[in-house]
């Protein structure tokens, strides 16, 4: 008896999660024989959803939210000795993985490519013990995605996390961070650090352009200048996917890091307070396997 769980955010887009519930039971429905759906209430409900599938060695489990509700799944999935299959229905105001890996950002698009089963390993990384999909920020950055708010989010989507980070890195003083990497190590100044699994980081698609989500790499960037003419240069990098080629910014391509600070910091994991430094980060390459759409189904489509 073939079993698929659904994972739900009922506040995702605009409660638009509601609304689609029914037509992802009945296409689920036709694919398993048992189709259990688990609405998330508060902090930590999803990854407990995603630790009952594995117990319970269900086929698949599909993730209705954000980008929260993807990592709090993840969580749920990760290190298990029997993993489910995971389908990501885009209901945020990002969903950087999503975009990453190819799904549609269409949440009706995305329920149906979860019929095709076809699906592709990818990596996921481990920061301490908590897992994460998309990126490990250090720095201002943590304060100002924290200062956003669902009406900025709604309005400017990514831009708003931009603008945020720029007012607040303009009032900020330089850190001291020492990072541990698979090619030696690295010590300075700097403002800020991201360490990102993919190419998308806070719906900037070009931040990592070599990024792919199987490479088992981080690719972390460090911002070592923040006055007013470096950002105005490093704006038209970050949009061309140009950023590493700055002069201000160090690039460091790793499947590990270690990194301890001169001050009291906390790291930010996938956009939300994790904790104080000094932490240690690696990529599990591979790890899980995520429903993608059918490329010879969007291939036979372009040619009708």
């Amino acid at each position: 008896m073939t079993k698929a769980m659904i994972i739900i955010n009922p506040s995702s887009g605009k409660e638009k999660a509601k609304s689609l519930l029914p037509q992802a039971e009945n296409l689920l429905g036709s694919l398993y024989d048992e189709v259990i759906i688990c609405e998330t209430k508060g902090e930590g409900d999803a990854t407990r959803f995603g630790e009952d599938a594995c117990r319970n060695h269900f086929e698949a489990v599909i993730s209705m939210g954000g980008d929260g509700t993807v990592n709090e799944t993840v969580n749920g999935l990760a290190e298990k000795e029997h993993q489910p299959d995971f389908g990501i229905i885009p209901l945020g105001t990002v969903n950087d993985f999503a975009r990453a890996i190819g799904i549609p950002l269409d949440p009706e698009e995305a329920l149906r490519l979860i019929s095709f089963k076809k699906t592709v390993p990818a990596d996921i990384g481990k920061v301490n013990e908590r897992h994460f999909m998309n990126v490990l920020a250090v720095g201002a950055i943590a304060e100002a995605t924290s200062n956003v708010s669902a009406v900025q989010k709604t309005k400017m989507g990514s831009l708003a996390y931009f603008i945020e980070g720029v007012k607040t890195l303009i009032n900020k003083t330089p850190f001291t961070l020492t990072i541990e990497h698979e090619h030696g190590s690295w010590t300075g100044k700097t403002y800020l650090m991201l360490a990102a699994m993919t190419n998308s980081v806070g719906g900037f698609e070009k931040l990592a352009p070599n990024a792919e989500v199987d490479d088992g790499k981080m690719h972390i960037f460090i911002i070592k200048d923040i006055s007013l003419p470096s950002i105005l240069k490093i704006l038209p990098k970050l949009m061309r996917g140009e950023l590493k080629e700055h002069k201000h910014v160090e690039y460091i391509r790793s499947s590990f890091i270690a990194v301890t600070a001169s001050e009291e910091l906390i790291v930010n994991v996938d956009g939300d307070e994790g904790e104080p430094l000094p932490f240690q980060a690696k990529v599990l390459r591979k790890h899980l396997n995520f429903f993608v759409p059918d490329t010879k189904e969007i291939s036979s489509k372009g040619e009708k």
